[in-house]
């Protein structure tokens, strides 16, 4: 049977160390048992005894798998299972020397004193030599590796020290954290130093340029704290993952990375109805439109989790959708995918696609919705892909039998500005109209700028960054919401579930930012000060107001059971208003920007452009 064991050389060592052990831990009972001497009356008892002893507790060590692990990693499970075998072994050597009339002349102290002793030596040399090993090629190592301070002495700080010491990069040469309970104490032989603001002191004391901020469950503004310390006291930031990244297994606390500006705005975790969301999704067919988009990607991303029948991704970017498609197959290739390029304005391609493909819910993400771009030039083309794209898209999931309409809404929408927010409550009010009694379920969403989506402000001054500066805001006292892009697409699949048809659901968007602060803090992440990279303010943009609202003066908003989910009542849409509408952005011709504002000005009378 052994022939069958891959066992190696180092394996036979470790059995062999064992045997020895076993022997010298039945030896060593007897010779403390009468006082570090071996009576001659004894010895015959001795020796007879211990073939026997010995090859019990050696058969039993081969049972309990004591030598699939590896002594450089001899760890607490490791422990447990010598503890185990020993303590088995404990009572077979007794009864098979009762058995064999062997027991004659062996103590019964010595019975209690040889599983002691052999615990010992066998746990004692497994761990001697782990620690010897690490010293010997960790110690090494982080000789080598550059200084860092940790921020936080908790689970995470542990953990990442633990990594560390394998690290060839980093030599962790002390540890800061705020509660006065730790201070002093030593972990995995690493000090705590002191708390945060003592960081300038120790920086410059152990000759440090890197800190790593290793608390993913504490609050963004502990984090934030963590970081403003950090980058004041001139030092490079790090940070270990987020909690819900290492709970989910993703990734790992060793899988260290720049401190990102998302670090810093301080949204907390969505949590999702996964029952709702699987009575939705699961098994069924689902159609996201705009699936090549910043949302709109996710939305997928989400919506593969909940194992759907098909998704059938629309997308008028080529591009785009092989990118999303590509990407979905490597990740989730167990669900089959509907790659469908069109257009949303095309009422005879959304007959076909949703007669063919029959979706039970529908998430319209296509949209025009660059500010600036269309504000002047492309205000008739806002409209009639947002406004009249919605109508044909609305009418066909109507006629075709989808159950849920999810419609994806902006803050810009609220008392618009600008025809690009005009045009997207133009849509919401499209979605009001077509809900009926029965039928297809209208649900529209409202939310605000999200992190690192395409055209969104903070990719902008990262390549603003990169190449030196300056980087541009449009005022000094501009500011608005924000989430990410995770977070978005996650609320709009819970508001999804949640919805009855007809609500105008809003985001909780949290505390809003001025963009001067972001531009400040991604300047300082970059590990730049802004005498190196100035901000330049160049003045409001065609459309653009200094702050976006989620709601408008004649709205009001109930609460939902999500805490980041509210119902806003908004003013309903007419019938005849939406055939009016709908004649408007079919006729033929291009209309001009003035005519389409002042439309919009008809149409809607929360609309208030600044020109004017």
């Amino acid at each position: 049977m052994l022939r069958r064991w891959p066992w190696g050389k180092r394996t036979w060592l470790a059995f062999s160390h064992d045997v020895v052990t076993a022997a010298l831990a039945w030896l060593l009972a007897f010779w403390f048992r009468f006082n570090l001497d071996f009576p001659t009356a004894y010895v015959h008892a001795m020796l007879l005894s211990l073939p026997i002893v010995v090859a019990v507790q050696s058969l039993i060590f081969l049972a309990f798998g004591l030598y699939r692990g590896i002594w450089r990693y001899a760890s607490l499970p490791d422990l447990k299972r010598i503890l185990v075998a020993v303590a088995v072994a404990a009572t077979a050597s007794p009864t098979l020397l009762w058995l064999t009339q062997l027991n004659e002349g062996v103590p019964r102290s010595v019975l209690l004193m040889d599983p002691i002793l052999l615990l010992l030596i066998m746990g004692g040399s497994r761990l001697a030599y782990r620690a010897w090993k690490e010293h010997r090629v960790h110690g090494l190592i982080a000789s080598q590796g550059e200084p860092v301070l940790v921020f936080g002495a908790g689970d995470a700080a542990v953990s990442l020290l633990k990594e560390l010491a394998r690290s060839r990069e980093w030599q962790p040469v002390g540890l800061l954290d705020d509660s006065a309970d730790k201070r002093g104490r030593l972990l995995h032989g690493v000090k705590v130093l002191g708390n945060f603001e003592t960081l300038p002191q120790w920086a410059g004391q152990l000759e440090v340029k890197h800190a790593i901020i290793a608390m993913p469950s504490a609050s963004h503004q502990v984090r934030r704290r963590a970081v403003e310390i950090c980058t004041a006291s001139g030092l490079s930031v790090l940070t270990v993952p987020a909690f819900e990244d290492l709970l989910s297994g993703r990734v790992t606390v060793s899988q260290i990375r720049k401190v990102e500006v998302e670090d810093l705005l301080g949204r907390e975790p969505v949590v999702l109805d996964s029952a709702g969301l699987h009575e939705l999704i699961n098994g069924r067919t689902v159609m996201v439109t705009g699936a090549g988009g910043s949302i709109g990607s996710e939305l997928c991303r989400q919506i593969a989790r909940f194992g759907p029948a098909r998704i059938v991704l629309f997308e008028s970017s080529e591009f785009a959708l092989y990118r999303i498609e590509q990407e979905l197959q490597g990740r989730f290739p167990q669900i089959p995918l509907v790659c469908v390029i069109g257009d949303v304005k095309d009422e005879s391609r959304m007959d076909q696609v949703l007669a063919i493909h029959q979706p039970s819910a529908l998430f319209h993400a296509a949209a025009y919705k660059h500010v600036p771009l269309m504000e002047n030039e492309n205000a008739w083309e806002a409209m009639r892909n947002n406004v009249l794209g919605t109508y044909v898209l609305g009418k066909m999931a109507i006629k075709h039998g989808v159950k849920k309409f999810v419609f994806i809404s902006t803050d810009k929408a609220v008392n618009p500005t600008n025809v690009m927010g005009a045009s997207k409550r133009c849509a919401e009010m499209v979605c009001q109209a077509l809900e009926g009694a029965d039928g297809t379920r209208f649900v529209m969403v409202r939310f605000g700028n999200v992190l690192g989506s395409t055209g969104s402000v903070i990719p902008k001054f990262q390549e603003q960054i990169a190449k030196g500066g300056p980087v541009t805001v449009t005022h000094p006292d501009i500011i608005r919401y924000f989430m990410s892009i995770p977070e978005a697409a996650q609320l709009v699949l819970q508001a999804g579930v949640m919805g009855q048809g007809g609500e105008l659901f809003v985001l909780d968007m949290g505390a809003p930012v001025k963009i001067v602060d972001l531009a400040r803090d991604m300047i300082r992440l970059s590990g730049f000060s802004e005498d190196e990279i100035k901000i330049v303010f160049t003045g409001l943009r065609p459309g653009e107001k200094l702050f976006e609202e989620l709601l408008t003066d004649d709205e009001h908003t109930l609460p939902t059971p999500h805490p980041k989910l509210r119902i806003a009542r908004a003013r309903p849409a007419e019938q005849v208003w939406l055939e009016e509408l709908y004649r408007w952005l079919t006729q033929d011709g291009i209309r001009s920007e003035s005519e389409v504002k002042q439309k919009l000005r008809d149409w809607l009378p929360e609309y208030a452009p600044r020109d004017g």
